[in-house]
Parts: structure tokens; sequence; C-alpha cells
């Protein structure tokens, strides 16, 4: 049973999240709280996964998610946002959060995007991705080192990486690569230590600075 804590100001959004997850078989919501409440929260109920607003008027989401993640045993948190301010979206990429969901998301993922953030992957949607990576590095955090800091992977973690960076989770990564869950996780483990990153979300946006992932279609072509 995953167990699941939903952090925001808006009733509606509380409401909602908890009552598209309640749905599932396996996931369990532990509590539905606003902003002030969610450190404390997490101390005591311990949720496995953490979806987070980025931006609350009692306290910033930013805030909160630098608390969780100097907890002992920090849970998975991903933001909720509407993409409407890129610069809190970089910051969180850089304070490790796993991922991002717009609070519109199709309900019938949700459930879904909860079990890939467990299973240790990144929940970034092909739409989202490219907004993420393109506001990341429209605000100056190009690297024009990331070809160099990729070159310390081996074939198999460059590999890894991609499908990481493509939001697969360590059993799908295992399945595509016909490698155990285990060496995955190993993999994963090697590549964010070579690349000095703290995240997955993190390691996505240096392969995409160094040039190892498709470019987006080119929608003046379609």
């Amino acid at each position: 049973m995953i167990r699941v804590l939903v952090v925001d100001d808006e009733a509606l959004i509380r409401t909602g999240f908890t009552h598209i997850l309640s749905a599932a078989d396996d996931v369990r919501v532990v509590a539905a709280v606003p902003g002030g409440q969610a450190v404390a929260t997490v101390r005591q109920l311990r949720p496995d996964v953490v979806l987070l607003d980025i931006r609350m008027p009692d306290v910033d989401g930013l805030t909160i998610l630098a608390e969780l993640r100097r907890l002992p045993q920090a849970p998975v948190v991903a933001m909720l946002t509407t993409f409407d301010a890129d610069e809190y979206v970089t910051a969180a990429l850089r304070s490790g959060a796993a991922g991002f969901l717009l609070k519109d998301t199709d309900p019938e993922q949700l459930p879904h995007l909860v079990r890939t953030l467990a299973q240790g992957g990144t929940v970034l949607s092909s739409e989202v991705t490219r907004r993420v990576v393109d506001g990341y590095l429209d605000h100056g955090a190009r690297d024009p080192g990331a070809a160099r800091l990729t070159e310390r992977l081996s074939e198999r973690e460059r590999a890894v990486l991609v499908l990481m960076a493509d939001g697969l989770a360590n059993t799908d990564i295992g399945e595509r690569l016909h490698l155990s869950t285990g060496t995955v996780k190993g993999h994963v483990t090697n590549v964010l230590a070579k690349l000095q990153v703290g995240s997955r979300v993190q390691a996505a946006l240096i392969a995409e600075r160094a040039g190892l992932l498709a470019p987006p279609p080119d929608e003046d072509a379609r």
C-alpha cells in the first residue's frame, strides 16, 4: 500500500486528489492538509509520497520541500503546479523534487503517477518535461560541462540515464534493458554520483543539456 500525503491550501484540490487516489486499491491517502501542517504531518504519519503545492499563501512550498528533504527518512516529494512561475520550478528541481504534477492531471493517470514516484521514478509527462527543461535552461542554468559529465558514465549507465529522463521507474527500466531491478538501482546510484546530483530530475536535465535525449517534435512541421 502506497501512503500518500496531499498538501495544498485549496480544499477543493485536497478533496479532489483524495477522492481520485482513494479509488485505487494500492494507494491510501493518509492525510490531506494545508501547507502549515505539512512537516508535522509527515513526521507523524511517515507517508511514502507527498504531493506538495509549489505555491501557497501561508507557507512556501519550496521551504517545505527543503525541510522534508532534511528528514532522516525523507518521503518522495512531487510538486503540484500550474506552471505559472518558472523560477519556482527551477528552484524545486535544484532542491530535489522528484517530479511535477499539473493540478489538472487526467484523473485516470494520477494513481499510475503516484506508483511511479513510489517505485523511484520521475513524474514528468512529455509536455511537462519540455516546459520544465525549457524554463530551466531559459533562466541561465545552461551547463557547458554537461557533455563532459555524461562522459563519466559507462554505456549502460547512459542508457539508464536516458530512460530515467523519460520518467521510467526502475522496474520499467529493467524490463527495457533486460536487467534486474536491483541492478538498475545500482546503475541509478552510480549515475547520480557521477553526475554529482541528488535527484533523478536533475540528472534528466543534465541528459537534456548534454544532447542525449531526442529533440521535441517540430510543431511547425506537423
